[in-house]
């Protein structure tokens, strides 16, 4: 099966666009490396783009959650840590970041070039721009205000190999960042058909055990104060992020790497337990703390 470029822009939907990587912001950071959700193919890490800082990765069950933080905007950091080509279809909220479908893993994504590391920062509006991700309450979220709110709170990527490699032209290795276009009919109902599999297969028995070490203590927490309006991601501001076309053929229908991260505000996670509650002073209380510790004026420090 050879992939067909398709260069008019009557075909926009079964092509690919590469993001040139000098607008698309491909930096080494400095630093202690994070944890990291997933790096067998490629490594996501979720940025709050107002800190510059990379969130922390919490566990739930071993599922990796971030903390996000109400009004901020965020990006998702990928980097290819293998020496092929890959592409990852990315996700928010149950919808695909490059086209504004419901998510499936057979639809568009970026591809990375070999080693690349790039961010994802928006919803992608054209070959030009993006409307920044930005933490919002859930009916504020961009998936809501479409009419599918009931996966918000999850950040996807779906990451395939290549079958085989086509040549670029008039790019250097590293230097770009893309969306790949849709497979033809039949494997793209092949991925479709393996997407819908893995969402009816059972899921696997909860635990009935909480973490030992204060897990009781977090669970009544939990129950003594409910969780405030999850987080979702909005539709903001829009911004530059040029792109450019290319193609790719996936070397296999089901995805070689699958990474969910879900995300919601610092008290959400910790009234869910998820996040251990900040501790409480060790000290002894004072029945009256704003006194003075003088009567009178006190000596100067001495010359």
């Amino acid at each position: 099966m050879n992939p067909t470029p398709h260069p008019t822009v009557s075909f926009a939907r079964r092509r690919g666009l590469l993001a040139a990587g000098a607008l698309l912001a491909i930096v080494t950071l400095a630093g202690c490396a994070p944890a990291h959700a997933d790096a067998r193919l490629v490594q996501v890490d979720v940025l709050d783009r107002d800190s510059g800082q990379t969130l922390h990765v919490w566990r739930d069950r071993g599922r990796p959650v971030v903390a996000g933080r109400p009004g901020a905007r965020y990006a998702l950091r990928l980097v290819n840590t293998s020496g092929e080509r890959v592409l990852a279809v990315v996700a928010i909220d149950g919808v695909n970041v490059v086209s504004g479908e419901t998510a499936s893993v057979g639809q568009r994504g970026y591809v990375l070039e070999p080693w690349q590391r790039t961010e994802v920062t928006g919803w992608r509006k054209s070959d030009d721009e993006v409307a920044a991700f930005e933490f919002t309450a859930l009916a504020d979220s961009y998936a809501a205000r479409t009419g599918r709110p009931l996966d918000v709170g999850v950040i996807g990527v779906a990451v395939f190999r290549e079958a085989a490699p086509l040549a670029e032209t008039n790019a250097a290795p590293g230097r770009f960042d893309g969306m790949a276009k849709a497979l033809p009919a039949p494997a793209a109902q092949a991925a479709e058909a393996a997407e819908a599999a893995v969402r009816a297969a059972p899921a696997p028995a909860e635990r009935r055990a909480l973490d030992a070490g204060g897990a009781a203590d977090r669970a009544a927490t939990a129950r003594a104060q409910p969780p405030a309006e999850r987080l979702g991601t909005g539709h903001g501001e829009r911004e530059t992020s040029v792109v450019r076309v290319t193609t790719f053929e996936r070397a296999s229908a089901r995805p070689d790497q699958r990474i969910e991260i879900r995300y919601d505000s610092l008290p959400n996670l910790v009234a869910a337990g998820i996040v251990p509650p900040p501790r409480l002073a060790t000290t002894a209380p004072h029945a009256f703390p704003g006194d003075p510790a003088r009567d009178y004026v006190p000596d100067p420090p001495l010359r």
